[in-house]
């Protein structure tokens, strides 16, 4: 295993967790509907709880990514993290009242009210997709920073990357291009969570809400995507050569997709599989579409990630200063962490096997208004 393979093998490993990530989302997406004011209470709570059995998945992934991105790419970590660190603590906070949202949003004498906690859940549902999006958005536009290893010697001031404004992050929220993918993951997990309340929950008036959500939500997902895709295509990139000199390209990110068609056929192959769970859900009556969609999902955000990282191109790119720009190559973690993280990778597939196994011992059954009714384990 050279060096070069693992580097490579850890941004497919973190590419996946991130498509991971995106498509269990559906939860956020679902929470949306528990302010929707066409269904009632009892409809609500079986949203609620149907979601309640993922929702520790989702944070699950959120983390795993986070850790993988860390131990494999520090530089990243210490760059974006550190400096961008706005937008991270806004999404764990979300996540922070997510998680309380569930334990107390039904327990007696709470201090928000159930309404409150609801509020809680539909603002994450909003802002996690939103701002996760975004903050991938930047890998093609930019951020403001430098980097200056040589720093890490100086026993004063050890810091090795420098954020160059105070918005630390938020000044992702003035880049058009990078607002357009965060609004196109929100009207994406929308979606998936319509597709997956259809089939887990076992209600006609909370299907027929979905279905209608699907139909309502296509269109400006569409344009979000569409528009984000074309302004990609078209824009310069940030490549570098084989010395690791970074310059700008024009249409550099249309080369990349040509360049590896790999990429190419996994990116129109996950459009299809999302468009075809979509239409499942929103013009059909089976109830699978979230299976495609999720599917299609995966292979779209792992195809973005790809366009970002290989084929000489810089993956988080600094607008103030070009050779600052951060790669595969220049911010990964050394051959020796990367070769013992790859050996504990292989248990991966026994970790995803239990949770394809937990999964289905949990959606055996449909949840249904009985089964609110009848059990005391439920949000």
């Amino acid at each position: 295993m050279t060096y070069e393979f693992l580097q490579s093998y850890w941004w497919v490993l973190v590419s996946l967790l991130g498509g991971l990530l995106v498509y269990l989302m559906f939860v956020q997406g679902a929470n949306l509907h528990l302010g929707n004011r066409v269904l009632s209470e009892n409809q609500k709570r079986l949203i609620l709880n149907s979601t309640g059995r993922k929702w520790e998945l989702t944070f699950t992934t959120l983390v795993t990514f986070g850790g993988a991105f860390f131990a494999s790419f520090p530089l990243f970590y210490s760059t974006s993290f550190g400096g961008a660190y706005w937008v991270w603590v806004l999404l764990l906070i979300t996540f922070v009242f997510q998680a309380v949202s569930y334990e107390f949003c039904h327990k007696k004498e709470n201090l928000l009210g159930v309404q409150g906690f609801r509020i809680a859940l539909m603002a994450n549902g909003f802002l996690a997709p939103f701002l996760v999006g975004t903050a991938v958005g930047t890998f093609f536009t930019g951020s403001d920073f430098t980097v200056n290893k040589v720093a890490i010697a100086d026993a004063a001031s050890p810091v090795i990357s420098t954020w160059g404004n105070g918005w630390h992050g938020l000044e992702a929220l003035a880049q058009p291009h990078a607002v357009l993918l965060g609004c196109t993951l929100m009207f994406l997990t929308a979606m998936l969570g319509d597709l997956y309340v259809l089939n887990n929950v076992d209600d006609e008036t909370v299907h027929a809400r979905m279905r209608s959500s699907i139909r309502g939500l296509l269109i400006p997902f569409l344009i979000a995507f569409l528009a984000w895709t074309v302004m990609l295509l078209l824009k310069k990139g940030f490549a570098v050569d084989q010395a690791g000199v970074v310059s700008m390209e024009h249409f550099k990110y249309l080369h990349n997709l040509l360049q590896m068609p790999v990429v190419l056929v996994m990116l129109l192959a996950g459009v299809v599989l999302v468009l075809t769970g979509i239409i499942k859900g929103g013009w059909s009556p089976s109830r699978k579409g979230i299976w495609f969609a999720g599917a299609g999902t995966v292979l779209v955000v792992m195809a973005v990630f790809f366009l970002a990282g290989f084929n000489g191109t810089a993956y988080y790119p600094s607008c103030t200063d070009l050779q600052s720009s951060l790669t595969i190559a220049n911010s990964s973690s050394s051959r020796f962490t990367l070769q013992v993280m790859f050996w504990v990778s292989l248990l991966i597939p026994f970790v995803v096997a239990y949770i394809a196994y937990a999964w289905h011992q949990m959606d055996r059954g449909k949840i249904s208004s009985g089964e609110i009714e009848k059990t005391n384990d439920k949000y």
